[in-house]
């Protein structure tokens, strides 16, 4: 059922992913998991195929493939490396913000050199006092002439090791209109990236970005003063759930994979284990759970690729795809039994690596809000309906997450 969704491109492009990421990615994971090291020649090398581009128009040089592609780039690096299929995932998202606020001039600015794999956007929303509450940030930007001087703190920033483009959300005033973004190139005086260590996703960084009194030109204003809000929420909501569901479905892919191999070649009372029922039983709840993931990730891609108001599928297919993936690594390390402990198996990299798409872009509970105020009929507008067709900020602007 999944393959209705599929055309002949979209198999062509999943192969060509799939290629690579066995040839090129494969190889260098047990060194990502060993050194725990940012891949920065690996996440270039990635870029330059083009994939960060995928939704880029072509008329920018992107390849205007639309968000089923995109799903498909980074559901297929992730089966082999969660890590690139992150780095790959963040940005894209930081992408959004420009495709959806950028001026035409920012956008022929920056948006070819996205393409071509010469620059790597991030989204720095995250506060460490605020978390998910974004209204709660406090990093300030103030304008002094033709400038603005960025002072805060943002984590938990996909790429903000190896980024090149900071999109970056601070407070210019009070209140939700008092959030407005800006375009911050790496390098600029002020500017200072930081690590964070973390659990799993070992190769990607997801660091912390100071702002000391940071200059950048007016000009660098994305959207107009006031849309900070809109362009954290619509990032979040028309990116990084798909992306994120995407990345889950890679890694679950891989655990189905990797268990079913498990159970064939590890042999119980002279058999394979799988001929045991109870070990048919799990794998069969692993492969039925992949089936619904996949088809919840792949439905709302296509809605969004068709323009059709679908924030409600985004929110399910992050949903499901996060906790289902969790689910089926926990079942395959009971599979696996004291096996899957080790690191000459991967099942443990998988269960850490999916551990990380829990709170992005709203952890489940969030999801779950959202979408039962929308069964109420109190939801507040949707971001696909607004956003997906074409750039149309003339239409009121939606605040919620």
């Amino acid at each position: 059922m999944s393959d209705w969704f599929l055309r002949p491109h979209h198999q062509e492009l999943r192969q060509s992913v799939r290629a690579f990421a066995e040839r090129e990615v494969a190889p260098r994971v047990a060194h990502m998991e060993a050194a725990g090291a940012i891949e920065r020649e690996l996440a270039w090398s990635i870029a330059a195929q083009g994939w960060i581009g995928a939704t880029i128009d072509r008329s920018y040089g992107g390849m205007g493939a639309g968000h089923l592609a995109k799903t498909l780039i980074i559901e297929e690096l992730s089966r082999v490396s969660g890590a690139m299929g992150a780095m790959v995932q963040a940005s894209q998202l930081g992408t959004a913000k420009i495709i959806h606020f950028g001026s035409e001039e920012q956008k022929k600015t920056w948006l070819p050199a996205i393409a071509a794999g010469e620059c790597l956007p991030t989204i720095a929303v995250t506060e460490p006092q605020s978390g998910g509450h974004v209204l709660g940030m406090s990093g300030t930007a103030v304008r002094v002439g033709d400038t603005y001087v960025l002072n805060g703190r943002k984590i938990y920033v996909g790429n903000s090791d190896i980024g090149t483009l900071h999109g970056v959300v601070m407070r210019t005033g009070g209140g939700s209109s008092g959030l407005s973004a800006f375009l911050v190139e790496a390098g600029r005086s002020g500017l200072h990236v930081g690590e964070q260590q973390a659990m799993g996703l070992r190769g990607f960084g997801f660091g912390e970005l100071l702002f000391d009194n940071c200059r950048v030109p007016a000009a660098n204003l994305l959207g107009r003063e006031g849309e900070g809000l809109a362009v954290a929420y619509s990032s979040s909501v028309l990116y990084g759930r798909p992306n994120l569901a995407a990345v889950a479905l890679g890694i679950h892919q891989a655990i189905v994979e990797e268990t079913v191999g498990f159970a064939a070649d590890r042999r119980r009372y002279g058999q394979p284990l799988h001929t045991l029922s109870t070990i048919r039983l799990k794998i069969g709840q692993l492969q039925s759970r992949l089936m619904t993931a996949r088809l919840a990730a792949y439905h709302a891609a296509h809605l969004l690729d068709q323009g059709q108001p679908c924030d409600a599928e985004l929110m399910n297919a992050k949903l499901l795809n996060t906790e289902l993936a969790l689910d089926s690594a926990r079942a395959a390390m009971e599979i696996h039994g004291a096996c899957a402990l080790f690191t000459d198996r991967p099942i443990e990299r998988y269960l850490r690596d999916a551990h990380h798409l829990f709170a992005p872009a709203g952890t489940s509970d969030i999801q779950l809000r959202r979408l039962g105020e929308m069964a109420l009929g109190l939801g507040k507008g949707q971001w696909s309906a607004r956003l997906a067709p074409a750039d149309d900020r003339s239409a009121d602007v939606c605040v919620e997450v």
